[in-house]
């Protein structure tokens, strides 16, 4: 877990808000703020300005939908269309992973349009201003909760700050042929003097085993093959750890009492933290929206806070994209990858939108 921010980290959190509860994930949670946190503020909105609070549940039954639907087949189509369209059924299995934020943009979008159309007194563009400041509030809980997932991480930083995602590689050490308890990660502080600056840091796994299934020796055997067959072969673990494979496992077997406990000494790669970036970004955002719509509401020309929000969310999106490890094997040769080249037209229209919006000028105050 943490240990210091100006330091590298080994982050290894249970995805599972529970322990021994699968089914509500830390994701999932976030996810779900997200919206019951939008609906509350959209009443507040709606109520300042005058309207329908009851509408605000329909809207949000469109939001829902539209975010769903619109980021899962946004990343069927832009991500991964050959493997989804040969094996459609797969398209359904959300819990697998697989969401793009540019697909529930474009789908948002439409529905908005389908809202205000069987809405009266409420314009597209003045509904779509309104939603873009809970869009930005949600867009930071989902990323924590990609956060607490261990998923859409950084490249590596190549300096010793970062984060050392080992949560896939403890999962796959439960997966070994011996009576394993528990599996944690850290950061070992005794081994600092192995820090040189490359980015290639030093984590330990403590593995703790129950007693009877193996002798010690048979059991240090299994350690010494299946132990670094994970480190060295898994694609997890090569993605995120730095184990040499042509040298011993390292590693001390301690005889607890009621179990063993093995201290495996590796190294990891350091990444950035892009969740984490990304986060804060939006967060920022929500609140600059929050504060010109609180300072100004229905004097606020239409398509403003939608362009301001295309700007800023999709332009800051296309830098982290630098920082972020490919999502897909084909963006590899790119010069853009998806993320970046779908950001590209939002902010584009973003930037017209503003211009637009600017040229009308603030509205009247009503009398």
């Amino acid at each position: 877990m943490i240990e210091g921010l100006l330091s590298y980290v080994v982050w290894s959190p249970d995805p599972a808000v529970f322990s021994g509860f699968e089914r509500l994930r830390w994701y999932s949670l976030f996810f779900a703020l997200g919206f019951i946190i939008s609906q509350q503020i959209m009443v507040y909105i709606f109520r300042k300005e005058g309207q329908n609070e009851e509408l605000v549940d329909k809207l949000t039954i469109y939001m829902v939908l539209a975010t769903i639907i619109g980021a899962r087949l946004g990343h069927v189509l832009f991500y991964e269309p050959e493997k989804y369209l040969s094996n459609p059924i797969d398209i359904l299995k959300v819990w697998e992973g697989g969401l793009a934020s540019h697909g529930a943009a474009i789908a948002i979008l439409i529905v908005l349009y389908m809202y205000s159309k069987k809405t009266p007194g409420q314009s597209y563009l003045w509904v779509v201003d309104r939603i873009v400041i809970v869009v930005a509030m949600t867009a930071v809980l989902i990323r924590l909760g990609n956060l607490m997932n261990s998923e859409i991480g950084g490249k590596e930083t190549g300096t010793d700050n970062g984060f050392v995602f080992a949560r896939d590689t403890e999962d796959a050490l439960t997966s070994l042929r011996i009576p394993i308890i528990d599996v944690s990660a850290y950061k070992p502080h005794e081994r600092a003097s192995e820090l040189i600056g490359n980015g290639i840091v030093p984590v330990n796994f403590d593995i703790k085993i129950e007693k009877g299934g193996f002798e010690v020796e048979d059991l240090k055997k299994v350690i010494e093959t299946d132990v670094k067959y994970v480190f060295t072969n898994f694609r997890s673990s090569q993605k995120y750890l730095a184990e040499d494979p042509n040298t011993d496992l390292k590693y001390e077997l301690l005889d607890k009492g009621d179990h063993y406990l093995a201290i495996v000494q590796t190294y990891g790669k350091a990444r950035y933290p892009t969740q984490i970036y990304e986060s804060l970004t939006y967060l920022v955002i929500f609140i600059v929206l929050l504060m010109l719509w609180i300072k100004y509401k229905s004097r606020l020309p239409d398509g403003l806070l939608l362009g301001l929000f295309l700007i800023s969310l999709f332009g800051m999106r296309f830098v982290w994209e630098y920082f972020k490890e490919n999502q897909v094997d084909f963006e590899e040769g790119l010069s853009l990858n998806m993320g970046q080249s779908l950001s590209i037209p939002l902010v584009i229209g973003g930037i017209i939108l503003v211009y637009l919006a600017s040229k009308k000028g603030l509205k009247p105050i009503k009398e």
